[in-house]
């Protein structure tokens, strides 16, 4: 079994050394609003070039170079993280197209990659939470479930971060992990 350590950080995830920081990004790769833009202003125009050559490489996979639920890697350039997953979470439609799968497929492809790779350390900001309107509830306790199982898959992956950026998935993430306010962790 996995002993990896799960952590809770509210902040901002473009400051975290890590070996991947995952981006929930868009189909297209090429960079948007949320955290998807604020990763790639924080690597520099390098990480935009991978990501339009992978688009090109990926542009006969419907859906786009990234369809919801899939993942691929790149380098983080000016980031102080090692590498980026950038991975498409899925737009809130009520939850009966598909949503909660797709979701999950993005925190379990991530992982998957990252132990593929070797990496030992990821970080998870909110997938989908934003102006793709999953709820943050449903969204937190998914990630949470899906990390936990999938990590029986991946034995190289020792350190699991969620990052939230606003109080309210902290407190989501928080209560799910079973913290207390103010424990340190």
């Amino acid at each position: 079994m996995n002993m990896a350590k799960l952590e809770l950080i509210r902040g901002d995830i473009t400051v975290l050394e890590i070996d991947a920081l995952v981006n929930a990004a868009n189909s297209g790769l090429l960079g948007g609003g949320g955290v998807d833009g604020a990763i790639h202003r924080a690597a520099g125009p390098e990480l935009l070039a991978e990501c339009v050559k992978i688009a090109g490489e990926r542009r006969h996979i419907p859906g786009g170079p990234c369809p919801a639920g899939d993942a691929v890697i790149t380098g983080a350039y000016r980031l102080k993280a090692k590498h980026v997953i950038h991975t498409v979470g899925p737009v809130w439609r009520g939850g009966g197209q598909g949503e909660p799968e797709l979701l999950a497929s993005c925190y379990r492809k991530s992982l998957l990659l990252a132990e593929e790779k070797g990496l030992g350390s990821v970080a998870f900001p909110n997938i989908s939470t934003g102006v793709y309107g999953y709820p943050r509830d449903k969204a937190a306790a998914l990630a949470v479930e899906t990390v936990k199982k999938t990590l029986g898959e991946t034995p190289g992956i020792k350190r699991v971060v969620f990052v939230c950026f606003d109080g309210e998935n902290f407190r989501l993430y928080r209560n799910l992990l079973g913290l207390q306010a103010g424990q340190a962790f």
